[in-house]
């Protein structure tokens, strides 16, 4: 009786870990082709997008690029299947120089022209409006595992203000960004979007290095559709510590929340 109580115990044991191997291998694949964990490492989003925001990119929005296709016999571009590249998207993408992952929003599409007036944006001549809605107030100390600080002049502990509008593109999307200060970065040229490429910025203008700086400043310059590696749709989780095991510092309010 006791030999087949531990050839059973045994059998229990052999399932349990081929449950866990399998999970971890479907876990593994749907990771690989559908969705990448990102966590946001700085304030060029604020006030969408905060430092310690952990989210899922969906890599099949676009269809299949260089960087969301998991096998080496796609193309180095192309779309099967999903959908054009949005104005007024979310994008996590590779920077074109040096790889790193970048999350901005898109804002200007191929062909587009795109200037900075005085902090308006204006896409084929059209502003994009922006409405006032009450300052974004956050305390003057450091942030997530980094520990950077809001930009903002202020002392530490003190609050550092920004003011805050809702911007709508041309096409009706409607999203909120940051104005910290007047800054050059405010006035542009005109910058024409080759085909194939975008235009990005970040929420936060005045804490951005997006596509207004060209690639030989450090910018991130126009991006090719090749380096695309898929759409934030959704917050999962957040945290405003050092860490996400300090769950004192979740931020409860913000889990599940949609990409706006």
């Amino acid at each position: 009786m006791e030999a087949e109580e531990v050839a059973t115990k045994g059998e229990g044991v052999m399932e349990t870990v081929k449950t866990v191997f399998w999970a971890l291998i479907i876990a593994g694949v749907f990771r690989t082709l559908f969705f990448q964990p990102f966590w946001i490492p700085s304030g060029s989003m604020k006030d969408t997008l905060l430092i310690g925001d952990f989210l899922f990119v969906n890599k099949m929005a676009y269809g299949y690029s260089q960087y969301s296709c998991p096998f080496s016999a796609c193309p180095i571009s192309g779309r099967l299947f999903g959908s054009e590249p949005e104005r007024g998207d979310v994008v996590v993408f590779r920077h074109p120089v040096n790889g790193q992952d970048f999350i901005k929003r898109l804002i200007g599409l191929p062909g587009d022209r795109v200037q900075i007036r005085n902090g308006v944006v204006y896409i084929n001549g059209e502003a994009a409006p922006q409405e006032p809605t009450g300052d974004f107030v956050e305390v003057y100390e450091p942030q997530g595992p980094q520990g950077g600080r809001p930009a903002c002049a202020t002392r530490e502990g003190d609050n550092c203000i920004k003011e805050r509008f809702i911007e709508t593109l041309p096409g009706g999307v409607s999203h909120s960004i940051l104005n910290v200060a007047d800054r050059p970065s405010d006035n542009t040229d005109v910058y024409t979007v080759p085909e194939g490429e975008y235009f990005f910025m970040g929420d936060n203008r005045d804490n951005s290095i997006d596509s207004r700086f060209p690639q030989s400043r450090g910018g991130v310059g126009f991006v090719p559709f090749e380096n695309l590696i898929g759409r934030a749709d959704r917050v999962v989780f957040s945290s405003a510590g050092r860490s996400l095991f300090y769950f004192w510092t979740w931020r409860s309010d913000r889990f599940f929340r949609a990409v706006e």
